[in-house]
C-alpha cells in the first residue's frame, strides 16, 4: 500500500492563490512550503511507528527537486482536474491513502485510515470548509472520483454519497481544517499540534498583514 501526499509546488502565485489578499503571493508560498514539508515530516514519523510501513509517495505537481525525500517515490500528477489526478493516481498506485498537502495536524489520524484498508473498507476525513482532506480507498476505481465537483462547500458529501452509491463500505476519519482561507491561516499560527513549520510562518505572515492594515489605516 501506499501513503501519498497530494501536493503543488509551493512556489508563489503557484500554491495556496486564496490566500491573497491579504497575503502576498510571496507569503501564500511560504504558508505552503511550511505546511508541505510539515506533512511530509509527519508521515515519516507516521511511518516510522508503523510495523508495516506503507510506501510513501509524493504526487507532485510542479517541479519536485527542493522536495524529493531520501526512499519516497516521486509521481507526476496526471489530468487537467482534480477528481481526474486522483483517479489516475489510485490507478497508477493501487490501494492506499491520499492526503492533502496542507493537513499535517492531522496526518496521525491516518492510521486508522490503513486499519480500515487491511479490512477492505475505505476512509474519508472530512474538512470543515466541505472538502476533504484525505481518502483512503481498498481498491481503485475510477467512478468514485469521475465528476465530483472539487473545491466547493459540498465536496466532501458529495465524495461520501459516491462512495456510499458504488456500494463501498466507509470508515469516517476525525474532521479537520486545511489551509484555504486568511481565516485558515490565522487557526494555524494557533496550533500546537505537529505544525512547527506553519505555525511560525502562519504568525509571522498574519503579523505583516495587521501591520499593513495599521499602515493603511493611519494614512
Amino acid at each position: 500500500m501506499h501513503l501519498t501526499v497530494i501536493a503543488k509546488e509551493p512556489r508563489p502565485g503557484f500554491a495556496k492563490t486564496r490566500l491573497c489578499p491579504p497575503c502576498t503571493a510571496d507569503e501564500a508560498g511560504a504558508a505552503a512550503a511550511a505546511a508541505l514539508a510539515d506533512t511530509l515530516d509527519q508521515v515519516d514519523r507516521l511511518r516510522s511507528a508503523m510495523a508495516t510501513p506503507p510506501t510513501p509517495v509524493l504526487l507532485f505537481d510542479g517541479d519536485p527537486t527542493h522536495w524529493a525525500r531520501p526512499g519516497w517515490c516521486v509521481v507526476e500528477q496526471r489530468g487537467d482536474t482534480l477528481d481526474q489526478r486522483l483517479a489516475n493516481a489510485f490507478d497508477d498506485l493501487g490501494p492506499g491513502v491520499v492526503v492533502a498537502m496542507e493537513t499535517p495536524h492531522a496526518v496521525a489520524r491516518l492510521g486508522a485510515a490503513f486499519d480500515a484498508l487491511h479490512r477492505g473498507v475505505d476512509a474519508i476525513g472530512l474538512a470543515v470548509d466541505g472538502g476533504y482532506w484525505a481518502i483512503a480507498l481498498a481498491n481503485a476505481d475510477r467512478r468514485i472520483f469521475e465528476g465530483i465537483p472539487m473545491s466547493t462547500s459540498h465536496t466532501g458529501l458529495r465524495q461520501l454519497t459516491r462512495l456510499h452509491s458504488l456500494g463501498r463500505s466507509v470508515h469516517l476519519l476525525p474532521a479537520a481544517r486545511d489551509l484555504d482561507n486568511y481565516d485558515d491561516l490565522l487557526d494555524a499560527a494557533r496550533r500546537t499540534d505537529a505544525t512547527p513549520r506553519l505555525r511560525k510562518v502562519a504568525t509571522m505572515v498574519a503579523t505583516n498583514v495587521e501591520q499593513r492594515g495599521s499602515c493603511r489605516a493611519g494614512e
